[in-house]
C-alpha cells in the first residue's frame, strides 16, 4: 500500500484501523505497508481444536495472564526462528512501538505461565473494536495455542466474532482460519468497528 514513514504509536494505530499493517524488511530499507489482496482471518464459530490439543487443553498445568509480561512477549517473539526466514519483522523500533501502545491500552498479551515461568504467549493489536493478532511464541509444546485459544475465549466473550490474522499459515489453517478478498475484510472491519466493543 505504501513505502517509507515511520513506526510512530499514532501512524501504527491509524494504519490497523484501516486494515493495513506495517511490515519491516530490513532495518536498513524503506518501511513497507501491507493491505494484501487477501487477507487471512479465523472466524470463532469455524474454529477447529484437533482432539489432542483439547486433550492438552483439558489436562494443562499451564495458567493464562493477559498483559501482564507484554514486553517480555513480544521481545520473546522477536527472537523465534520462523520457518523459511532468516531474520524477524518484529525490529527493535516495532517493540519500542508497540510497547508504547501498550503502555496506552490498544495492543495487548496473552501470556503462558509454568509456575511463575512465561513459556508461551502472543499479542496483537486492538484496532478500535477489531483485533490484529500479531505473533506468537512458545518454550513448551502448545503453550503459544493454548494462550491463543485464552485469547479467542476472552475476545468471544466480549462480543467479537473474528480475528485478523494477516497471513494464512498452515497451522492457523488447521484451526480453520481462511482467506478472504480485502475488499469484504475492509467490510467485515468497518462493521466491527461500528460496534465500539470493548475488548480490554
Amino acid at each position: 500500500m505504501a513505502i517509507g514513514g515511520d513506526l510512530r504509536p499514532v501512524n501504527v494505530l491509524e494504519a490497523y484501523r484501516r486494515g493495513i499493517f506495517p511490515w519491516p524488511i530490513d532495518e536498513g530499507l524503506p518501511l513497507v505497508w501491507f493491505c494484501p489482496q487477501e487477507r487471512a482471518i479465523l472466524e470463532f464459530a469455524r474454529l477447529h481444536v484437533s482432539r489432542s490439543l483439547a486433550r492438552e487443553r483439558r489436562r494443562t498445568g499451564l495458567s493464562f495472564t493477559i498483559d501482564r509480561a507484554f514486553r517480555e512477549v513480544i521481545s520473546l517473539c522477536a527472537r523465534t526462528p520462523r520457518v523459511g526466514e532468516a531474520g524477524t519483522w518484529i525490529t527493535a523500533e516495532v517493540i519500542r512501538s508497540y510497547t508504547e501502545l501498550h503502555a496506552a491500552g490498544h495492543v495487548h498479551s496473552v501470556e503462558a505461565w509454568e509456575g511463575e515461568l512465561l513459556v508461551g504467549g502472543v499479542y496483537g493489536v486492538d484496532a478500535g473494536g477489531a483485533f490484529a493478532g500479531e505473533s506468537m511464541f512458545h518454550l513448551r509444546p502448545n503453550a503459544s495455542k493454548l494462550a491463543l485459544l485464552f485469547l479467542i475465549e476472552h475476545l468471544s466473550a466480549r462480543g467479537l466474532e473474528w480475528m485478523d490474522i494477516q497471513m494464512l499459515t498452515p497451522h492457523m489453517e488447521r484451526l480453520g482460519a481462511r482467506l478472504i478478498s480485502r475488499e469484504r475484510f475492509l467490510e467485515r472491519l468497518a462493521q466491527a468497528r461500528t460496534r465500539n466493543l470493548k475488548l480490554f
